[in-house]
C-alpha cells in the first residue's frame, strides 16, 4: 500500500492560505499576531483565524496554529486567554516550542492537538519519548536528519501514536533550530521569539576561499525523494515559507501536489521541477536528507536565484537570447500572479451570517428559527408565552440576550419578529437558555468549554544560603580543580559518544566529584552511546541540555538539572520538568533580563541556576563552516570529521565584528561571539533567587583567548558570590573584554 502523505503548506497571510487551499494543500500552518515564530509574516487576527478555519474545513483542509516561541512570565495571562478561546474553535492542532506551554496544554487543554515545532530540535529517540509524556501527537523532526535517522524516529513515534513531519521544501537553517542565538546576541532579535534577522544570510568580508556569504545555504527540496520518504513512513511533508507571497505558495504547493498524485497513482515521479525555479529560490539541495553534507549545499548569494537559473539554462545562447528568456520569465510571473489572484478572489473568510426569525403565540412556546447559508434549525422555549406585564418580549430584549452570537465566527444579519404576537412575555433567563442552545447547535452540538483558571503559584522564599559556584571543564588537565572544596565541577561531554565511551566512564569513576554535562545535540549512535554511558556510570546528578537524556535520567531515577540550552523562561516550564520528569533544578535562559527573570516562580524543593560567565554560543551546525572560510580538502563531511577534526577560523561582518568558528574533536562545528558573556550584576540584583552560579572555563569559543589562571579566576568568582568588595571589577580586569548585552536587553 502506497504511503499517504499529508501536504502541509505555509500561510503567512490570508491570500497565501487561500492559495495553498486552491493548490491542493491537505493542511496549512499559520500564526496570529502574537506567540508565533514568524513575526515578519503578516499573520492573522483571531477573527480572521475563525474565517480561515471555516474556509479551510469547507475545502477539506486542516489548519494548525503556530504558538512556537518561548513564553515569558508576564505573557502567561494573555496566553491563557488565547487558549481559552482556541478550545472553542475548530483548530486542528497547535505547534509548540515552550515546555511551559506543552505543560499547560497537556494538563488543562486536552482537547487541543499538540504538535512539537522544529524549534524543539527533535533528533533522537529519548526526545520522542519525552514528548510522548507531554501528550504530543506530532513531531517536526530536525532538518539536519538523514533519511535513515528519520525512518528510525518515525517508527518509534508510530509505536506511541506520534506522527512524523519533515520539511521538504524551502529555506534551510544552517544552525540547529531553537539553539541559534546569533540574531539574539548581535541585533537583539531572538529567533526563539520569532524575530530572527538571519545573520547567516549576511555578507561578510571575503574569506580565504573567496566567499562573501560563507554561511548561506541553498534551499531545501526533496522533490525527487518521495520513495525514500514513503519508505521511512513519514506522515506529513512540510513546505517552509510563511513570509512568502500567494504566488509562491500556490506554485510550490501545486507542484508538490502533482508530484504526490503521480507517485500515488503510478509509483513513479515526475522528472520536471522547472516550476520551482520560477519562484523565489536559492537553488536547491537535499544534502541533509541524503546524508551528503558537503560544500555543494552552499551558495554565495542569499537572494533570489530565478534569473541566475535562467542564465545557467541558456549558457552559450548569447546575451540577447538570455535577456529574452529573462523577460519571458518576468512575463510568466506576472501572468502566474494574476492567475492565482483570480483563483482565490471568490474565496471568503467573512463571518457566517445568521438570519433569526422569532414567532410565538399566547400559551405556546417561543420558536426561534436560525438560518445560515448551509443549515436551518429551530429552537423552542421550555416554557409557554404569557401575557406581558411590565416587561415584554421585543426586539430590544432579544438583541440584548442574543448579542453574544455576534462573535468572531458569526454575525446576526437579520432579526425578524413579524410572527411574534405583541405584548407577550417569557422569563429573560429562558431567552438566555435559547441563546445557549443556538450556540450549541452552531458549534456542531458540542458544548462550549468553560474558561480554565490556573491555580496560583506559591512563590518560594528567597534562599538564605550563599549561592554555590559551579565550574565547567572539558579536559583532563583541569581535573586538579576537583580539589577545590566549595566548588562543583561539571565536565563537558562531547557531542559524539560513539568512540571513547568506556574511557569517559573510567574518567568519571576515577574522579567522583565530576558531574556530567550533556550537550544539546546527540544524534543516532551518539545518543545511544550517551545512554550507555549513563547506564554504566549511574551518576547521582547530571546536567543535560538534551531532553532525550533528561527522559533517560527520569526513567533511571537520576537527579538531573535542565541546562541553559533548554531555553527555560517561565514558571510553567519549571513545573513541567519538575512534575512530569522529576527534575532536580534548572538553568534559566541567558537571553532574559532582570525583570523577565525575577517574576519566575520556582517549584517547591527545586533549585535555580544561572550562567554568569561563558563563551557566547551563536550557533551549532551539522554542516562544515570551514568549507566556505579557510577551505578543507574534503568535499563531504564524514564520520572521521566529527571524531578527528579540531580546527578554528573566523569571519568578519561588514560592521567589523569578528566571530570565532571552532570545531572540537568529537564536536559539531560552532560559531561564537568575539567576547564572552560576563554578568556580575545579577548576583546583586537578584539575591536569593539562584542556588548556584556557573562559570565556563573550557577555553572553547573565544577567538582571542586570554591566558587565565583558573584557580585565581575561581577565587574571584567566589569572592563575587560572597559579596567581597571590588570583586566584579577585579574579574572584569582579569578576563578582559566581555559582554552582558543579552541580560541588559532581554527578550
Amino acid at each position: 500500500m502506497q504511503q499517504k502523505f499529508e501536504l502541509l503548506a505555509p500561510g503567512g497571510d490570508i491570500d497565501s492560505i487561500k492559495a495553498a487551499i486552491v493548490a491542493g494543500a491537505d493542511a496549512v500552518y499559520c500564526g496570529l499576531d502574537s506567540f508565533n515564530a514568524r513575526n515578519r509574516a503578516v499573520n492573522l487576527t483571531f477573527e480572521e483565524l475563525n474565517g480561515v478555519l471555516k474556509l479551510a474545513h469547507k475545502n477539506g483542509c486542516q489548519v494548525f496554529l503556530t504558538l512556537n516561541i518561548i513564553i515569558l512570565e508576564h505573557e502567561i495571562s494573555a496566553l491563557l486567554r488565547l487558549l481559552n478561546k482556541l478550545v472553542n474553535t475548530k483548530i486542528d492542532g497547535v505547534i509548540v516550542q515552550d515546555l511551559g506551554l506543552f505543560y499547560l496544554l497537556s494538563k488543562y487543554f486536552k482537547s487541543l492537538d499538540i504538535h512539537a515545532s522544529t524549534q524543539v530540535t527533535t533528533h533522537n529517540e529519548g526526545q520522542i519519548l519525552f514528548l510522548n509524556k507531554l501528550a504530543v501527537s506530532r513531531v517536526n523532526l530536525s532538518r539536519e536528519l538523514n533519511i535513515k535517522e528519520i525512518k528510525s524516529l518515525t517508527a518509534l513515534g508510530h509505536k506511541h501514536n506520534i506522527l512524523s513531519e519533515v520539511f521538504v521544501h524551502g529555506s534551510y537553517c544552517i544552525g540547529f533550530s531553537g539553539l541559534c542565538y546569533f540574531s539574539s546576541v548581535h541585533g537583539g532579535n531572538s529567533g526563539n521569539r520569532g524575530r530572527c534577522s538571519q545573520p547567516c544570510r549576511d555578507k561578510y568580508e571575503t574569506t580565504a576561499t573567496g566567499n562573501d556569504y560563507p554561511l548561506n545555504l541553498k534551499d531545501n527540496s526533496a522533490f525527487f525523494d518521495l520513495p525514500a520518504l514513503a519508505d521511512a513512513g513519514v506522515d506529513s511533508l512540510k513546505i517552509e515559507g510563511r513570509i512568502k507571497g500567494a504566488s509562491y505558495v500556490y506554485t510550490v504547493v501545486n507542484s508538490w501536489k502533482k508530484q504526490l498524485q503521480q507517485f500515488s497513482a503510478k509509483s513513479e515521479l515526475l522528472n520536471d521541477n522547472a516550476a520551482l525555479y520560477k519562484v523565489f529560490n536559492r537553488d536547491f539541495s537535499n544534502g541533509f536528507l541524503k546524508g551528503e553534507i558537503n560544500k555543494l549545499m552552499f551558495i554565495d548569494n542569499p537572494r533570489d536565484n530565478t534569473l541566475k537559473h535562467v542564465e545557467q539554462a541558456h549558457t552559450g545562447a548569447g546575451a540577447e537570447k538570455i535577456e529574452q528568456a529573462k523577460q519571458a520569465l518576468y512575463d510568466e510571473k506576472m501572468v502566474m500572479a494574476q492567475a492565482v489572484e483570480d483563483k482565490i478572489k471568490t474565496l471568503s473568510i467573512a463571518k457566517t451570517a445568521l438570519s433569526i426569525e422569532i414567532s410565538g403565540e399566547l400559551n405556546q412556546s417561543l420558536s426561534v428559527s436560525v438560518k445560515t447559508a448551509d443549515t436551518v434549525f429551530v429552537v423552542h422555549s421550555e416554557t409557554a408565552l404569557i401575557q406581558a406585564g411590565k416587561s415584554t418580549i421585543n426586539a430590544s430584549a432579544i438583541e440584548k440576550r442574543f448579542k453574544s452570537l455576534n462573535n468572531s465566527q458569526y454575525i446576526i444579519e437579520s432579526l425578524i419578529l413579524k410572527n411574534l404576537q405583541p405584548d407577550l412575555f417569557i422569563p429573560f433567563s429562558e431567552l438566555t437558555k435559547i441563546k445557549n442552545r443556538i450556540a450549541f447547535q452552531l458549534n456542531d452540538s458540542v458544548s462550549l468549554r468553560e474558561p480554565v483558571s490556573l491555580p496560583a503559584l506559591n512563590k518560594q522564599e528567597a534562599g538564605e544560603c550563599p549561592a554555590r559556584l559551579a565550574v565547567l571543564i572539558s579536559c583532563e588537565e583541569d581535573l586538579p580543580l576537583c580539589h577545590l572544596p566549595s566548588v562543583d565541577i561539571y565536565y563537558k561531554l562531547p557531542d559524539s559518544f560513539k568512540k571513547g565511551c568506556a574511557k569517559l566512564v573510567e574518567l568519571f569513576l576515577n574522579n567522583e566529584k565530576l558531574i556530567p554535562w550533556f550537550p544539546a545535540i546527540l544524534i543516532g549512535d551518539d545518543y545511544l552511546a550517551a545512554v550507555e554511558f549513563l547506564t554504566q556510570l549511574q551518576p547521582k546528578l547530571i546536567v543535560t541540555n538534551n531532553t532525550g537524556i533528561a527522559y533517560q535520567a527520569y526513567e533511571k531515577g537520576i537527579n538531573w538539572i535542565a541546562g541553559p540550552y533548554l531555553n527555560i523562561s517561565n514558571s510553567y516550564s519549571l513545573l513541567c520538568i519538575k512534575e512530569v520528569f522529576n527534575c532536580y533544578g534548572s538553568f534559566i535562559s541567558n537571553e532574559m533580563n532582570k525583570n523577565q527573570i525575577k517574576n519566575i516562580v520556582r517549584p517547591d524543593s527545586f533549585k535555580l541556576f544561572y550562567s554568569i560567565y561563558h563563551p557566547i554560543l551563536l550557533m551549532t551546525s551539522r554542516q562544515c563552516f570551514f568549507q566556505q572560510t579557510v577551505g578543507c580538502k574534503k568535499l563531504t563531511i564524514d564520520d572521521n570529521c566529527m571524531q578527528k577534526c579540531k580546527k578554528s577560523a573566523s569571519i568578519i561582518n561588514l560592521k567589523g565584528n569578528s566571530f570565532a568558528i571552532e570545531k572540537q574533536k568529537g564536536g559539531y562545528p560552532s560559531i561564537y561571539s568575539n567576547e564572552p558573556f560576563l554578568n556580575c550584576d545579577i548576583v546583586e540584583e537578584l539575591p536569593g533567587v539562584f542556588a548556584g552560579f556557573f562559570v565556563d572555563l573550557t577555553d572553547i569559543g573565544v577567538e582571542t583567548k586570554t591566558a587565565l589562571d583558573k584557580t585565581k579566576i575561581i577565587t574571584h568568582f567566589e569572592n563575587l558570590l560572597n559579596g567581597v568588595a571590588d570583586s566584579a571589577s577585579i574579574l572584569k580586569q582579569a578576563i578582559g573584554c566581555t559582554s552582558n548585552s543579552q541580560y541588559k536587553k532581554g527578550l
